[in-house]
């Protein structure tokens, strides 16, 4: 089933005790389709600059089946972000942000696009978010990420974005500030009163936790000895959750258990290395193993059967 992602694709500069790089790929819509490409074909819509080598620094996502021709490239510099990380790897300090061409980013999207059937609006403008809804044919399915930035400075938008999709993403800071609400329970049910029938929320360390209808799902973060960048943790688990609902084509509560687990296991896979470094070598293979592991980890009786049939 076709998956199409509209985000971005930038240049990072990111430091963590673990080390630092200059320069390397990062972006929403690049972690998100690296993820989302082990289970589906993944249409992606972004903006470059003419500093940006297309095919040595994103060329590997083409030859893993993502269909680039919504990339646009542009005169002028691609978005950068500079951020540090202290110990707590759940905070990230942003240093600098330079939007170079992004500022202007207008997704139109290529005529096949349109007829995509699930789509997956990364954390842009919500005005950019409502200019790709009016773009898209009849989607099955519409997951939709924003960030504390968007909802306070374009809480209108937002609103009329999160009316017109079936799942929201946020993080636990995120769904109180939209909602009014401290508790995240009451937090995640005033954000589906917004629209979405499926609300999921990221806890970073803490893991996710899943609202759909009036049933709850809660996932633990896959436990790590070793992480270096949690940089694109939570687009990379967008990517899972998404990929993972292409294949199977199921959009109910268990569908949405297992894919909240497949967004777990490859957002664990992003932060052991920086930049894409981990999740471009990944196979199905390793992330069915680690799902196996998963399945040891929480015994869950929602997930005794196994990821991908035989």
């Amino acid at each position: 089933m076709s998956l199409l992602v509209v985000g971005s694709v930038a240049l990072d500069t990111v430091e963590t005790p673990a080390g630092k790089v200059t320069d390397v790929l990062g972006g929403s819509a690049s972690f998100f389709a690296t993820a989302a490409s082990l289970f589906a074909p993944v249409r992606l819509v972004a903006v470059v600059g003419d500093d940006f080598r297309v095919e040595e620094q994103i060329g590997f996502l083409r030859a893993r089946g993502v269909d680039l021709a919504g990339l646009q490239q542009r005169p002028g510099r691609t978005f950068r972000w500079v951020g540090r990380y202290g110990a707590n790897l759940n905070e990230a300090h942003t240093l600098d942000t330079q939007l170079g061409v992004f500022a202007d980013f207008a997704p139109e999207l290529p005529e096949h696009f349109r007829h995509s059937k699930i789509v997956f609006l990364a954390n842009i403008d919500p005005a950019l978010q409502l200019r790709v809804l009016d773009q898209v044919a009849a989607p099955e399915l519409v997951a939709l990420d924003t960030m504390n930035f968007w909802i306070k400075g374009k809480r209108a938008e937002l609103l009329q974005a999160l009316a017109r999709v079936h799942v929201a993403t946020v993080n636990d800071g995120e769904a109180r500030m939209l909602s009014g609400e401290h508790n995240l329970v009451k937090a995640a049910r005033a954000v589906q009163r917004l629209g979405p029938r499926t609300v999921v929320i990221k806890r970073g360390e803490f893991g996710v936790l899943l609202f759909h209808e009036e049933r709850v799902f809660a996932a633990p973060a896959f436990p790590l000895e070793d992480l270096r960048d949690p940089t694109g943790a939570g687009d990379s688990f967008a990517g899972g959750m998404m990929g993972y609902l292409a294949r199977a084509r199921d959009f109910g509560v268990t569908g949405l258990r297992r894919a909240i687990v497949v967004g777990c296991v490859l957002g664990s896979f992003a932060v052991e290395d920086f930049s894409l470094e981990r999740t471009r070598l990944l196979t199905l293979g390793d992330v069915t193993k680690r799902y196996e592991l998963y399945r040891e980890l929480i015994g869950a009786g929602a997930l005794q059967e196994r990821l991908l049939d035989d």
